[in-house]
Parts: C-alpha cells; sequence; structure tokens
C-alpha cells in the first residue's frame, strides 16, 4: 500500500518532461531525477552536442535509453517552439511538463559599465527565451487538448535580493517570479499549474569560474562571500535540485500552484 502511495502520488511515470536548455548542467541534472522517477525526458536547446551528450547521460541515469530524447530548437523562434512541442508530443504521445531552465548571464560590471546590447540579450535569453515564449506554446496546446499540464521556471536567489554587478540578470529572475505568480493566475482555471524553483549557488557551466578558482580548486573571493552567507556552508550539488522538480511534477502536489520554491541550503534565511 505504501509503495502504491508513493508511485501514485509521488512518481513521474507516464508522465513526458520537456526541458528547455536541456543542454545544461543544472536542466539536465534534474531531467535525470524525473527519469529515475519514472518520467519520458526529452531535452531542448540550440546546442546538439551537448544534447545528446546529457541525453546519454539522461538514459543510462534511468537505464532506459527509450525514455531521453532530445530535439535542437531557437527559444527565441515561436515558430520553432510550436514545430519542437509537435515533434515531442509525438514521441511519446503527449507532452505533460514544461521544466523551462533556459537561461543565462553575462558577465559582472559596474553599472556605468553595463552594456545596453548585452542587457537586453540577457533579458531576452532568461524572460522570453527561458519563461514567455515556451509557456505560451505549451499552454495553447494544455489547453487545446485538455491536459492538465504544470509548468517549472527557475528563478533565482537575485529574485529576492539583486546579486552585485548582474544588472539584467537580477531584473530578469525578479521578472521570472513575478510572471510565474501571473501564470499561475491565468492557467489554472484549465487546470494548468505554473510554479518555480529558486536555485541557490549551485556550481554549473556559466558560474564555475565566478565562484571557483581554476587553477587552485580553492573559492573565489565572491564564491567565499556567497559560502560565509550560506549556513548549510557549501555550494549545491545540481542532483539536489531534482526533488523539487520531481514534486512540483507529480500528482500529489496538484494544488501548489503559483509559489517559488528556494531551494539554496538558507541562504535566504542569512542574518545577524
Amino acid at each position: 500500500m505504501c509503495n502504491e502511495y508513493l508511485e501514485n502520488g509521488f512518481g513521474l511515470t507516464g508522465k513526458t518532461v520537456v526541458i528547455t536548455g536541456g543542454g545544461g548542467t543544472l536542466g539536465s541534472a534534474m531531467g535525470a531525477g524525473m527519469a529515475a522517477a519514472g518520467a519520458n525526458i526529452i531535452l531542448w536547446d540550440l546546442r546538439r552536442e551537448a544534447l545528446d551528450e546529457k541525453a546519454k547521460m539522461i538514459a543510462e541515469a534511468c537505464g532506459d535509453a527509450k525514455r531521453a530524447g532530445a530535439v535542437t530548437v531557437d527559444l527565441m523562434d515561436e515558430k520553432a517552439i510550436a514545430g519542437a512541442l509537435k515533434e515531442s508530443a509525438a514521441k511519446y504521445g503527449r507532452v505533460d511538463v514544461l521544466l523551462n531552465a533556459c537561461g543565462g548571464n553575462r558577465g559582472k560590471c559596474a553599472l556605468v559599465d553595463q552594456s545596453v546590447a548585452d542587457y537586453e540579450f540577457v533579458l531576452k535569453l532568461n524572460l522570453i527565451a527561458g519563461c514567455l515564449a515556451p509557456t505560451k506554446a505549451f499552454a495553447k496546446y494544455w489547453m487545446e487538448n485538455k491536459i492538465k499540464g504544470s509548468i517549472i521556471n527557475i528563478a533565482s536567489m537575485s529574485s529576492y535580493i539583486p546579486l552585485s554587478g548582474v544588472w539584467a540578470y537580477d531584473a530578469a529572475k525578479a521578472a521570472v517570479m513575478n510572471q510565474t505568480m501571473a501564470y499561475a493566475k491565468e492557467l489554472a482555471p484549465h487546470g494548468i499549474r505554473v510554479n518555480a524553483i529558486a536555485p541557490g549557488f549551485f556550481l554549473a557551466d556559466q558560474n564555475r569560474a565566478l565562484l571557483i578558482n581554476e587553477k587552485t580548486g580553492e573559492p573565489t573571493a565572491r564564491g567565499k562571500l556567497v559560502l560565509s552567507k550560506t549556513p548549510y556552508g557549501r555550494f549545491g550539488d545540481p542532483a539536489e535540485l531534482a526533488g523539487a522538480a520531481i514534486f512540483l511534477s507529480c500528482n500529489a502536489a496538484d494544488f501548489v500552484c503559483g509559489v517559488t520554491l528556494p531551494v539554496d541550503g538558507a541562504y535566504l534565511c542569512d542574518s545577524i
């Protein structure tokens, strides 16, 4: 009885998950955990080599190559998104979950040195490609097919408190948390849930050099500052995001809608 309850409530068997930015460290790590919980995983990204590498990793993690796929797609192109969604739905019959893991940043600088072109790029990457454009397509697909889907956006610690020197990233991630609530209100009457995960500091391709000295393997000055403000005393392991992603996708969370869940080693709790 216990196993049946856990499988029906918290397992993902039979569900298909599309992960945008799936060629990245965090998206693929969540995908591996969700596959281990029973889901079919389809990774979306522009980088074919990264997609193939991560799809192979997920297939090995769940022990079934048939449950891991990949689609090359430009998330700035709405027609390309529509085509990728059609292809993904055809692969397993339908899609149940969208994990918007596409995002990133370009450098760190003083406000007076911020390039407007870079600012616009980071906004579009995180807020348009990483949130709005895929959500529009999936919401329409689910409403037309009467599917109770689930969307998980990726927010950030900077959604709550801006991080120094990453102006566009701060603005975009604050907007992602705002939009998560707005989308939840709009789509809940259709049975579509929208939530977000706010990762603390996890070592990934985009921030590793900022937090870790590549020559010594020791934390940089910024890395030490982050650790000093993280009560858990370490950086997160990408695999530790999987539990939150599984929970927000599962049947047991059917009434959880509009929340942003921090996974941060108590970073947001730090005080004197």
